[in-house]
């Protein structure tokens, strides 16, 4: 047999670093900037552009990439990596992940920074740390439970926040209360996605929110969070209010698992598989919502 050509690997090395930005969830990150920076100036501009494909795509490889780097040893134990939920890269293929997440953020960050102003640049700050100190050795939020699912939240509201703060809007209650909903559905989302590796994070040693409080704990806690999120929207201007049913998938889909225990936590894994599917359908009745909100 022969060596493969240096072409196709490469091509195969590029697909490996790609696949650990988790393409399916690009999206999460790049709509919430987009819509706010579009809702706020109402135009389309070069900043609204740059700012979607950083969010779309540089963004989400330093966030999975250097989680999927440094999280190497325990995801071997985990069932669920190596596909759309988490790439298993090989050792060889760790300097070159963190080499491309650096080398594709700095451009944008550059530009981002530039454009903006005092506000924008550390709300671009916040972002930034929050996706570094997730994974990153030493600081390691991803193993500081509470603290875990407050920074996985901040890894999807602060680019919603930074595309305010470049296009100048405007503090308001309906902001607030808004930003406050994502911020709560994102805690949600992530406590609820800690109960599925229960077992392999204990397994490994590694400290969640799941771990600490156990599997049935954090879905009630998800739960709850779901429902507040959905209940603040009710107390914001119209269309606003629509949005409150979104949340509605979310706690059908989490709701069987009322009495999850421990042992059966892996079980969450199939409606895990749903929430990704369900962001989809949540983020098309969203933008239904934004499209009634700009034409009102």
């Amino acid at each position: 047999m022969t060596a493969p050509s240096a072409p196709r690997s490469l091509g195969r090395d590029v697909g490996q670093i790609l696949l650990s930005s988790r393409p399916i969830s690009w999206i999460n990150t790049a709509f919430p900037f987009a819509a706010a920076y579009l809702m706020t100036t109402r135009e389309i501009d070069l900043t609204l552009v740059i700012g979607f494909v950083y969010f779309l795509i540089p963004y989400n490889l330093a966030m999975y990439g250097i989680n999927d780097v440094f999280d190497y040893a325990s995801d071997l134990a985990n069932p669920r990596k190596g596909g759309i939920e988490g790439a298993l890269l090989a050792p060889r293929m760790h300097r070159p992940t963190l080499w491309a997440a650096a080398v594709t953020n700095i451009p944008f960050l550059v530009y981002l920074v530039a454009v903006g102003g005092v506000a924008s640049t550390i709300w671009l700050a916040v972002s930034i740390f929050a996706v570094i100190a997730y994974s990153a050795p030493v600081l390691r939020f991803k193993e500081r439970p509470f603290l875990d699912s407050v920074t996985s939240s901040l890894h999807f509201v602060t680019p919603a926040i930074v595309g305010l703060a470049l296009a100048g809007a405007s503090v308001s209650l309906d902001l607030v209360l808004v930003l406050s909903a994502f911020f709560l559905w994102g805690m949600a989302a992530h406590a609820f996605g800690a109960v599925q590796d229960v077992g392999p994070d204990r397994e490994a040693g590694i400290g969640s929110i799941a771990t600490v409080i156990g599997a049935r704990a954090t879905v009630r806690m998800s739960l709850a969070l779901w429902f507040l999120a959905g209940i603040l929207m009710l107390f914001t201007g119209w269309p606003g209010p629509l949005a409150a049913l979104l949340v509605a998938p979310y706690l059908v889909n989490a709701a069987p698992w009322w009495r999850v225990t421990d042992e059966t936590s892996g079980g969450t894994n199939r409606a895990w598989r749903r929430f990704i599917t369900l962001n989809y359908f949540s983020g098309f009745l969203a933008t239904m919502i934004l499209i009634l909100a700009w034409i009102s």
